[in-house]
Order: structure tokens, then C-alpha cells, then sequence
């Protein structure tokens, strides 16, 4: 988006408004800062791509592609799985440990405030040393974590084995998007996309189900759902080590090899990368921002709505957000399908207007039908998110993707970590009358109007902010026009690797 020139916007070369201004696309090309924004409204209008049926689009992978994407998406499930492994159990945490509801969920914050650091951590090594590794590892620290948390005795314990956690599933969202998304034909990224992402509403509904048959079903209460989240892992691991790194990474790495030290390529590509982008990099942290703020503030207060405000049983919440969860991942895929005719911003922006428009049934309705307000509010937020691993992708450096896809989905989850407080404390300010349930007297807040006053003001920012952002749709993740690359390594090392011309014994590489 932004370098020492100006700013980068994007078009198709074929496809121009009546002023001649560029419409949405795929190439980046530099611009002032005031044409840029003369662009926004312009390069909103739909591309409308011819898009094939769901099923020809997806029978045009390759059996290579297939697995890429399974592994991925399994690897994408369980790091959900064992999110949730804690809020499922917080009461039996509570009671092994002797500590408040509120102390034990000092262990999702922490999962939620070390994520960065596995991204930072992870997405470096991923794209310098390749996908496959970073992920075996991130794996391994899966199954050792989620087992040392299965036979912790003390909450001190407790708390540094949620910690390390969170470390390493910071590191696995933009390693299972590069391996997913890489190498997959352009016209099928969008349905892609959106079917990776909702591998973490499927990942709920998972841990909702083992819970229910695992947890205080044996003598050992809450422990074996952590032992039996540590097996799993295993088998990706062994599913990923039959796998090749991708096609995209391959041919990025020939290049540095080309050059004397591909240790200094990468260091060197990472100054060029910071240099041109760093206002994309700012850009999409606060988009992830706004994006986890969806997320968080149309989730986790809900079942606390439900029971709290409007007096749903046990059961009828667990229906209720088995229902919004399968709405999540029906939305997913078809708002990502969709985004490969109408463009990634149209697609976000139209659908968080729709789920906009839902708020008052979503927050406001008492009765059994909330089902269906729930279904259709969780296909609209994870709609938008459908979209969100390809528009990434598509956004980041060819360098970085890595790095950037995880972190700037990582800092955003960071920046959002306090939906539910805020709600909470909004919510005092909404009481109800409060009920009695025995001795003990219950106090109630209107929380459905809390998470309309809030999800409002989400998803305006939402809409702002991705109609000022960059669209670069389609855009080719090879390395034959990545001038990032090419400055960090010379047009020598290009054009021998690509075989543009025969590089001579006298050919000075070592200038990359």
C-alpha cells in the first residue's frame, strides 16, 4: 500500500472507469496518497469474474492441492480445539485448582496475549526454512502443552503450560494459509479460502462433542479431554511430513540460492519488504482488529445473553450456538465463493452491512427462535471471515506471506482480547431485575442491547476500513514479477534461475 513513492492501489490492466481511474484487481501500481483515495469508490465495483460451479471449481485441484488443503485444514480444527479445551472445563479447572472462574480464565487471555509472539516467531522460520518444519514443530509443542496441561497439579502450572500454548498456536495461522492457499488455480481461491477458515467453527463443535463424552465421564474429571487433544497431532505431523513444501516456496528459494548466502537474501528481502510495505503492515493489524472484534463481540458474550438475560436452559444455549456455529461455516464458504466474482471489499463490505441489518433479531429476541437469528447473524461474521486467509495472502509480500498473514491476524486477536470485558462493563449500565436461585441472588443485565451497541459500532469500522484498504485480487503468488525479490536479489539471479540467459563463470551473483 504505501512505499517512499507513494501509494500502492491496485487494477486490471483490461478493465477501467469512465474517468480512467483504475478498477479493483490484481497488480499493484504506485499512486499519491490523494489518488489513491479518488480510487476507493471506483475500485469497489464488482469485477464480476466468470465463476465456475462450486463443484468444477473444486474438482480443478490437483490430488497435491487436495492434501495441502487437508492437512492444513485438520491442523487449522485442532488448534480451535484446543482453544476451546478451556472455556469447556472452566469450572472443573476452577474447582482442581481452588481458584475463581475468573482466575482461570486468566488462561485464555494468556493464550490470547503470547499468540503474537508464535507468529512473529513461527512466521519468520516458516518462510525462511519453508512450511513443513515450523509446522512438524508447532505440532509438537500441541501434543507436549496439551498433555503437561492434562497432568498439571497447581494453577501456577496451569497458567505457564496456557502460556507456552499460546505460542504455538500463534504460529499456525499463516502457515496452514500459505500451505492451504499457495498453490491453488487462482479461480478456486475464494472457495478455498472460506472453507480453511471455518475449520475453527468446526473446531468448536468438536471440542463441544468430546467434552460432553470426555469431561467428568471418568474418575480424572476435566483431564482426559487435554490427553486426548495431545493425539491428534500426531498423525498431522506424520500427514505432513509425507507432503512437499509448496510450489510457490520452491521457486521463491531457488532464487535465493542463486545469490551468495541465502541466509543474507532473506535478511535482505526483509529490509525491502519493510521498506515498500510498512504502511500494509500497519493497515492490516487493524483490520484484523476489527475483524476479531467481530468475532469476539458477537460470541462470547452470547451464551452469558442467553442464559443471563433471557433464561435459556443448559441445553437450549448448547443448540443455540451448535446452530450458529454450523451458520459460521455454511457462510464461510459461500461468502468466500462469492468473493471470486464480486471482489474480497464488495464481498466484506455487503455482508457485514447484512449482519448489520440482523443486530435486532441477534440481541433481541427471547424466545427459541434466536435459533435462526443465530444461524444467519454467524453466516454474516463468518462470512467476512471467509474471506479473509485469500485477501490476506493476496495482500502480503511475496517474502513475508507467512510472517505477515499470522501476525497481522495474531495482533488483531491481541487488540481484541477485551471484547468480553467491554461488553461487560457496557452492560452494567443496561440491569435488569435480578433473580434468585436459592440463597444465592443472580445479577442481570440487558446484554443484548450491549452486543447491538457494540457489533454496530464493529462493523462500521469494518466497512470504513476495508473500503480505504487495497484489493489485490487474483494476484499471482510466483516470484516472476515480484519487484520485492528482485531488488533484493538483482535481476542476475532472476534471470539465470528463470533461464532468461545462460549465467557465464564471470557472472557477479554475489551482488544480490
Amino acid at each position: 500500500m504505501s512505499n517512499e513513492k507513494g501509494i500502492y492501489s491496485s487494477e486490471y490492466h483490461d478493465q477501467r472507469d469512465d474517468n480512467g481511474l483504475p478498477a479493483a484487481g490484481e497488480t499493484p501500481v504506485k499512486m499519491s496518497a490523494g489518488r489513491y483515495l479518488a480510487t476507493r469508490l471506483s475500485t469497489l465495483k464488482p469485477p464480476m469474474d466468470k465463476v465456475e460451479n462450486p463443484i468444477s471449481l473444486l474438482s480443478s485441484l490437483t490430488l497435491k492441492n487436495w492434501l495441502m488443503f487437508l492437512c492444513a485444514f485438520l491442523a487449522w480444527t485442532w488448534d480451535a480445539f484446543d482453544f476451546f479445551t478451556v472455556s469447556l472445563t472452566v469450572k472443573g479447572l476452577s474447582a482442581s485448582f481452588g481458584v475463581s472462574t475468573k482466575d482461570i480464565t486468566w488462561g485464555i487471555t494468556l493464550v490470547l496475549m503470547f499468540r503474537s509472539v508464535g507468529a512473529i516467531t513461527f512466521g519468520i522460520a516458516s518462510d525462511r526454512y519453508g512450511r513443513r518444519w515450523p509446522f512438524v514443530v508447532n505440532n509438537i509443542l500441541f501434543i507436549v502443552l496439551e498433555l503437561g496441561t492434562g497432568f498439571c497439579r497447581t494453577y501456577k502450572q496451569f497458567l505457564a503450560c496456557r502460556a507456552l500454548f499460546g505460542i504455538a498456536m500463534g504460529g499456525l495461522y499463516g502457515n496452514v494459509a500459505a500451505t492451504a492457499l499457495e498453490d491453488v488455480p487462482e479461480k478456486a481461491r475464494g472457495i478455498v479460502s472460506g472453507m480453511l477458515q471455518q475449520g475453527y467453527a468446526f473446531g468448536y463443535l468438536l471440542a463441544a462433542a468430546f467434552a460432553r463424552g470426555l469431561v467428568d465421564t471418568t474418575p480424572h474429571g476435566w483431564r482426559p479431554l487435554y490427553w486426548f487433544a495431545a493425539c491428534p497431532p500426531i498423525l498431522f505431523i506424520a500427514f505432513r511430513l509425507c507432503l512437499p513444501e509448496t510450489d510457490a516456496y520452491i521457486e521463491r528459494q531457488r532464487i535465493r540460492a542463486a545469490g551468495d548466502n541465502v541466509g543474507k537474501t532473506f535478511v535482505k528481502e526483509g529490509k525491502v519488504a519493510l521498506k515498500r510495505h510498512w504502511l500494509l503492515l500497519v493497515y492490516l493489524v487493524l483490520l484484523m482488529a476489527g475483524f476479531n472484534f467481530m468475532s469476539h463481540g458477537s460470541q462470547d458474550l452470547y451464551p452469558t445473553m442467553l442464559t443471563n438475560q433471557y433464561n435459556f436452559s443448559a441445553n437450549a444455549v448448547t443448540v443455540t450456538q451448535v446452530v450458529a456455529n454450523l451458520g459460521a461455516m455454511i457462510g464461510g464458504t459461500t461468502i468466500g465463493y462469492l468473493s471470486q466474482m464480486f471482489g474480497r471489499r464488495f464481498s466484506i463490505i455487503c455482508i457485514s452491512i447484512l449482519g448489520g441489518a440482523l443486530l435486532y433479531p441477534y440481541g433481541f429476541t427471547g424466545s427459541k427462535a434466536v435459533i435462526a437469528a443465530a444461524f444467519f447473524e454467524q453466516f454474516c461474521v463468518q462470512g467476512a471471515w471467509g474471506v479473509i486467509p485469500i485477501h490476506l495472502m493476496e495482500l502480503s509480500p511475496g517474502s513475508f506471506r507467512t510472517f505477515v498473514v499470522g501476525t497481522s491476524y495474531q495482533l488483531g486477536n491481541l487488540v481484541s482480547s477485551a471484547s468480553s470485558t467491554i461488553e461487560a462493563t457496557i452492560g452494567q449500565r443496561f440491569p435488569l431485575p435480578a433473580k434468585h436461585e436459592g440463597k444465592t441472588t443472580v445479577l442481570r443485565y440487558r446484554y443484548g442491547i450491549v452486543i447491538a451497541i457494540f457489533m454496530g459500532c464493529v462493523y462500521a469500522y469494518v466497512i470504513l476500513l476495508t473500503f480505504l484498504g487495497p484489493e489485490y485480487k487474483n494476484r499471482s503468488f510466483g516470484i516472476a514479477n515480484d519487484e520485492d525479490l528482485q531488488e533484493a536479489t538483482g535481476h542476475e539471479a532472476m534471470e539465470a534461475v528463470h533461464g532468461l540467459r545462460s549465467p557465464s563463470k564471470t557472472d557477479d551473483i554475489s551482488r544480490a
